[in-house]
């Protein structure tokens, strides 16, 4: 069977997770609008749908809080790779595998479906923990604990950042989190299935997925959009700017997608987040992305290019507090989720996905 390069367009297995339509610019979790789930829902609560089928009260709901503390070793650990190393990914899968070996977390071959959710559970509320201690440590301030009376969300904001979290910057980053948790078969989320489906243990399948995440092809650079738009300015420079950067051949950060040809439901939900809040940047940032998108059908009138999440989510994760160093690592607390979902459902499929490819070299003899 031939496929297309890099399996652009082809379905390769089946999923009740969620799907995403690009041309309609509408995404879902289960049966869910995806962006109204943002707008309603706390994190907590798009766990328990994805992981459990349904969204509390139907069933009882998962409180990840009582799951975010570190083993002292972990923490430990955490802390010594802190002083030789600034990539936030690297110190999350060092950290999860230690939590797993610790813990002794098995192959999901192994283990039945309780156990499977219960290990799923524990490694993606500890991610936060370990992103907020890395950064403090990274920059001399004492890591906080986490708290499990907080959201979800609203902890992580706490821990980075020391503070007791506004209520509209913990809904900022807690839209954030829902609204990127998962996003079809994207090359993380298929990584993870196809380590699942070895068997593996949810760790392994969640450190492949962060792996390929690490890939600036995939994980995107959101703190290079908060750096365009502070660049610029105000709107008025906006298209002096881009015309030069077109001209130079240069990206233009934010802008673009793979999938959406209207406007990324993910955008519009953190877009909102930020008029929320508020402030000169909020207000720079909707004068601006309008100025580039009119420059933008100017010069390729053929197109449809859209605003993609990585301009919106700079731009309410900034406004929220967080830091753009931690702007990477919070898709990884948020995306877990997802790669979770999609293992345990990879591993009650219990197939190993095994591709073919085409031999393009020179004939053996």
């Amino acid at each position: 069977m031939q496929v297309p390069p890099g399996l652009k367009g082809v379905a390769v297995a089946d999923t009740t997770i969620g799907a995403v339509r690009g041309a309609e610019g509408f995404y879902h979790y289960r049966q869910y609008n995806a962006a109204n789930l943002a707008r309603t829902h706390s994190v907590d609560d798009v766990v328990t749908l994805l992981i459990d089928g349904a969204l509390p009260p139907e069933v009882e709901p998962i409180n990840l809080g009582p799951y975010r503390s570190l083993p002292v070793e972990v923490a430990n650990l955490v802390d010594v790779m802190s002083e030789f190393t600034a990539d936030s990914l690297s110190v999350i899968r060092a950290a999860l595998l230690a939590v797993a070996d610790i813990e002794g977390h098995q192959p999901v071959l192994d283990i039945d479906e309780k156990q499977r959710r219960e290990d799923a559970i524990r490694l993606m509320a500890v991610v936060p923990t370990i992103v907020a201690r890395h950064y403090r440590r990274r920059n001399q301030l004492e890591p906080i604990d986490p708290n499990p009376e907080l959201e979800h969300a609203a902890d992580y904001l706490q821990m980075a950042t020391g503070e007791v979290p506004d209520a509209l910057n913990a809904k900022a980053v807690e839209k954030y989190l829902v609204a990127t948790i998962d996003h079809g078969f994207n090359a993380s989320t298929f990584t993870s299935r196809v380590v699942a489906s070895t068997g593996a243990s949810v760790a392994s399948s969640i450190v492949a997925g962060l792996g390929a995440l690490s890939g600036p092809l995939h994980g995107g650079a959101p703190g290079r959009a908060l750096s365009m738009i502070e660049e610029i300015g105000s709107p008025d420079q906006a298209r002096a700017w881009v015309e030069a950067k077109l001209d130079a051949g240069e990206k233009i950060m934010g802008f673009g997608h793979a999938v959406y040809r209207a406007e990324d439901p993910r955008g519009i939900v953190l877009r909102e987040a930020a008029e929320d809040i508020g402030g000169d940047l909020a207000k720079a940032a909707v004068g601006i992305e309008q100025e580039i998108l009119t420059k933008l059908a100017e010069w390729k009138p053929g197109q449809t290019i859209v605003t993609n999440v990585e301009y919106w989510a700079a731009v309410s994760l900034g406004i929220a507090g967080l830091p753009p160093e931690l702007f990477t690592p919070s898709f990884a607390v948020s995306r877990v989720i997802g790669w979770s979902a999609h293992i345990l459902e990879q591993a009650a499929e219990g197939k190993i996905i095994r591709p073919s490819a085409n031999y393009t070299g020179v004939s053996p003899v």
